[in-house]
């Protein structure tokens, strides 16, 4: 199977200068519309402000050849279908889908024509959104933002934190896709260990102080947590919840450190999003979805939140500190990760 990553990105002027100078004038002649699905209500000011970024940088722009039409749910799941219905009607080029499995497939619901590109689900085949992620099927393709067996190295990261073979406990909304893929990897890199564990379900954000409350009770020593969009639009209070606890726990996005969490290590977003504008452009110039393999990730980023260490009385190992690429601000340490890739998986 062969491996997918992302590639390193190029320059907009360096880029020019290969593409042919007909593709540059049709570019310019004709006007583009793209629709952006959203479940979160921060959407707009965070993930596709990157995306749309990444786009200016590829020579398209809202002033000159460019329509983009923005629907956010803000949070509330039972409004995305009606908001992708709505964009498909506006026939837009590309339809994108922003955070999250929800929005990928209300948009695969409404359309099976418009080109759709999803920009971070955790689980794109366990979802039924594409056939393969090397070969993906009629007009979905996209970036996968999470990977399964990124599960066992925030393991890892957890038993350094809180040393010895203590029992942990996983917190997942098991209607997410990706929770049972993650689910797969942590039993078997706890078997590894000899490590128990407990899993612990929340499905919505009214669930989370009951959830804690059992983790508390049965005795766990940290928590690794499995987000979805439910978690990140719930985050301030889960964070909180967690805090109170005195509850070590890891997360998957840099969001979370933001909101107070311990530490979080997962993919970078930023280049996740910026790639799928990439993908966007491609299907612009003419490419198929079907065409676009499914990308993972293979750059990762440690964020450690200083703060709440000190507040559980957490010495951070040096180990997790050292990085030849890393930033530092009063409370918050964020290093790079390479290296820890995975494989496009295919059924």
């Amino acid at each position: 199977m062969k491996r997918r990553k992302f590639l390193e990105l190029v320059g907009g002027a360096a880029a020019m200068a290969f593409w042919p100078l007909p593709t540059l004038a049709q570019q310019a002649s004709k006007s583009y519309r793209i629709g952006y699905l959203a479940l979160l209500p921060s959407e707009r000011t965070t993930l596709a402000k990157v995306f749309l970024k990444r786009l200016h940088e590829l020579g398209y722009s809202e002033d000159k050849n460019m329509k983009f039409d923005y629907r956010s749910a803000e949070g509330r799941a039972d409004r995305v279908p009606e908001l992708a219905a709505e964009l498909v009607r506006a026939n837009p080029d590309v339809l994108v889908a922003g955070f999250g499995t929800v929005a990928a497939k209300a948009a695969m619901a409404a359309t099976s024509r418009i080109p759709i590109v999803f920009t971070g689900v955790g689980d794109p085949v366990g979802a039924g959104l594409v056939a393969s992620l090397s070969r993906p099927s009629a007009n979905v393709t996209g970036m996968s933002a999470q990977a399964a067996e990124l599960s066992a190295k925030r393991l890892q990261i957890l038993n350094d934190l809180v040393p010895g073979k203590k029992l942990f406990a996983v917190l997942g909304n098991p209607d997410t896709p990706y929770t049972a893929l993650a689910l797969q990897e942590i039993r078997t890199a706890a078997a590894a260990k000899e490590q128990p564990f407990n899993v612990f379900e929340a499905r919505a954000a009214d669930q989370l102080p009951m959830a804690i409350d059992a983790v508390i009770r049965s005795g766990a020593a940290s928590l690794l947590v499995l987000e979805d969009p439910m978690l990140l639009g719930a985050r301030q209070q889960f964070t909180a919840l967690v805090a109170k606890a005195r509850l070590p726990a890891i997360y998957t996005l840099r969001e979370f450190a933001d909101a107070g969490g311990l530490i979080c290590y997962g993919a970078d977003e930023s280049t996740i999003v910026r790639r799928a504008a990439e993908y966007v452009d491609k299907i612009l110039k003419g490419s198929a979805p079907a065409d676009l393999p499914v990308e993972q990730p293979t750059k990762f980023a440690l964020v450690i939140n200083l703060k709440a260490a000190k507040g559980l009385g957490i010495e951070i190992p040096p180990t997790l500190l050292q990085s030849p690429t890393m930033f530092w601000n009063e409370w918050l340490h964020v290093r790079s990760c390479a290296g820890f890739r995975t494989p496009a998986t295919t059924i």
